[in-house]
């Protein structure tokens, strides 16, 4: 297929958090609000003269630094952005918003803060409490936090409108971007996709990491594309997989999945399109801020969820995607010493082979996978049985 017209301005953009749609919005005046979990609502740090920009720290090598601070045994997420904001990565953020979601991002709050990683004068990081489960008293409480301890203290902190009126048309940004991702990603359900797991990859990241007001415009223009590029004669891919599981921002996971002959076709996976790109549907009888609170808490998918009907919901979504998507396998993954997500593999792999049938791979990884010869090899074991299982079902038939 012929290359996508902006996909290397796509793969420059994620080479740094301060990119250069960063910057321009920076220089006319916005505000950059840094965030790392899907539990701080995106839309809420859209509002006003604000932007929002999910944390990644690409291109990281050594962590030693990091390691002193924190320990080997956390995460080499929370441990590589602690170095990249040593190293001034994260100087341009106007304020930092966490929530209470898992210890190790904990930490990443705090060494921000005690390490004295941005001393901007209106330089803000504030952290928010985050319920286990969904219930009327629960949302009550999520919503206060997200306007006691985020929204109140952008308004202080820089005079940003948070009214009712602001979070909609916010929302209706959020919105146009989420229907775009969508209708991109719905292309992969195609027996021979105008679009490769690799590409959608970049081009959702990228909807994460830029402003959207200047993004926008990209993505249309790529959507636009999309519908007119012809694919191959013939598929390029041997299997299709859909990936579950923690936190992935490293396009190069993908690609090597994708290089082992595996299509990725579904992304259930913290910064993937599920969730995170779904539209949000607003009614004009109940507060804008209300109505998001509700919308995050009810389609997130986070293993910290651990009540029963959300245990099943991760289960029942990962199961339809993989059959709305036509996948032949799923590939469970988790970043090395993520506590949540090492309960939630071990088990779900297990149930999701053992009770629903799937052909399953189920691995932890580090944060940078490009160098790593084993899970390549991992990989293209796991495209060999899933050819093997297709012709065993074929009844040995080419």
């Amino acid at each position: 297929m012929r290359d996508l017209k902006h996909l290397i301005f796509f793969e420059n953009l994620l080479d740094n958090a301060d990119n250069e749609l960063v910057e321009k919005a920076k220089a006319d005046g916005g505000l950059a609000i840094g965030y790392t979990c899907f539990h701080i609502p995106e839309v809420l740090l859209n509002v006003g003269q604000c932007f929002s920009v999910r944390l990644r720290a690409p291109r990281t090598g050594s962590v030693d630094i990091a390691t002193y601070y924190m320990s080997n045994y956390t995460c080499e997420f929370a441990r590589a952005l602690v170095e990249r904001g040593i190293e001034g990565g994260f100087n341009f953020l106007d304020g930092l918003a966490g929530v209470d979601a898992c210890s190790m991002m904990n930490r990443f709050y705090e060494h921000f803060e005690l390490l004295k990683m941005n001393e901007k004068p209106n330089m803000f990081v504030t952290h928010c409490d985050m319920p286990y489960k969904i219930e009327d008293y629960t949302v009550r409480s999520y919503v206060k936090q997200m306007k006691v301890r985020l929204l109140e203290v952008m308004q202080k902190n820089y005079g940003v409108d948070i009214s009712d009126a602001a979070i909609r048309k916010a929302v209706e940004e959020h919105n146009e971007v989420c229907r775009i991702i969508t209708e991109i990603g719905e292309m992969r359900k195609e027996e021979n996709p105008v679009i490769t797991g690799y590409e959608f990859h970049i081009i959702c990241l990228v909807s994460y990491t830029c402003p959207k007001a200047l993004i926008l415009p990209y993505l249309r223009e790529t959507l636009e594309e999309l519908k007119k590029r012809k694919p191959d004669p013939k598929p390029w891919y041997r299997a299709r997989v859909a990936v579950v599981g923690s936190e992935i921002d490293d396009p190069g996971l993908i690609q090597m999945i994708e290089e082992a002959g595996a299509m990725v076709v579904a992304d259930r996976f913290c910064y993937g399109s599920f969730p995170g790109r779904e539209v949000i549907e607003l009614k004009d009888d109940e507060p804008a801020l209300e109505q998001v609170c509700r919308h995050y808490m009810e389609v997130s998918e986070c293993a910290r969820y651990i009540s029963d009907e959300k245990v099943q919901q991760r289960r029942d979504t990962a199961d339809r995607l993989a059959r709305e998507f036509h996948a032949d396998g799923i590939i469970y993954e988790q970043m090395k010493y993520c506590d949540f997500w090492g309960f939630e593999r071990a088990l779900v792999s297990h149930i999701m082979s053992e009770e629903r049938g799937w052909p399953v791979l189920s691995i932890d990884r580090l944060y940078n996978n490009k160098t790593s010869g084993q899970l390549r090899t991992r990989f293209q074991a796991f495209v060999e049985s899933l050819e093997i299982k297709r012709i065993q079902k074929m009844g040995g038939r080419n």
